[in-house]
C-alpha cells in the first residue's frame, strides 16, 4: 500500500527515489517549441538528437518509433525533455488543466509583470487576463499567473510575497 500514513516514505527511500531527473513533454513541432523555451528561459537547448532502436520501441509501446529530441535546463537543475514522435499523427490534448493526466510546469519569478509580459512576447497565451494575487490564508500575498505554451502545456508563474 502506498499512500498517506503508511511507510511509503519508507519504502521510497529504501526503493532508491532521489531527486526528479527531468520532466518530458511531447509536442507538435520540435523547432517552435524549442525557440519558445529558449526565449522564455534565455538559455540554449541541448543534446538535440533523433531517438530510435528496438529499446526505444519496447519502452515507449511504438513499434519502429523514432523521436526527435532535445533538452533545455529549467532553473534550479531540473531538465525539460522536450519530445516530437516522428512517424506518428496524434491529436493534442485540449489544453485545460482540469483534465487528468494534465501536467503544468511551475515556475518562480522575481517580478510577476516583468516574467509575465515576457512570457506573453514569447508566444505564451494567457489563461486569465491577468496574474492574481492570493488574498488570505498560508499563502496571502502571492502573485500567480497560468499561461499556455504553443502546445497548450500549462506554464504557471509564481511570485512570493515580498
Amino acid at each position: 500500500m502506498c499512500g498517506p500514513g503508511d511507510a511509503s516514505a519508507t519504502a521510497s527511500t529504501a526503493a532508491g527515489f532521489g531527486p526528479v531527473n527531468h520532466v518530458g513533454i511531447t509536442v507538435v513541432d520540435l523547432d517552435r517549441t524549442v525557440v519558445f523555451w529558449e526565449r522564455l528561459l534565455g538559455t540554449a537547448a541541448r543534446d538535440r538528437r533523433t531517438l530510435q532502436g528496438p529499446q526505444l520501441a519496447t519502452m515507449v509501446g511504438y513499434e519502429g518509433i523514432r523521436i526527435d529530441s532535445c533538452w533545455i535546463d529549467l532553473p534550479g537543475g531540473v531538465a525539460l525533455e522536450l519530445l516530437q514522435y516522428l512517424d506518428r499523427d496524434e491529436a493534442p490534448y485540449d489544453p485545460g488543466t482540469a483534465h487528468p493526466g494534465n501536467v503544468h510546469v511551475c515556475l518562480a519569478v522575481d517580478d510577476m509583470e516583468a516574467a509575465h509580459a515576457h512570457a506573453l512576447a514569447c508566444g505564451a497565451t494567457p489563461v486569465s487576463e491577468r496574474p492574481i494575487e492570493v488574498s488570505a490564508g498560508p499563502r496571502a500575498g502571492t502573485r500567480l499567473a497560468y499561461l499556455r505554451d504553443l502546445d497548450g502545456v500549462t506554464l504557471e508563474l509564481v511570485q512570493p510575497p515580498r
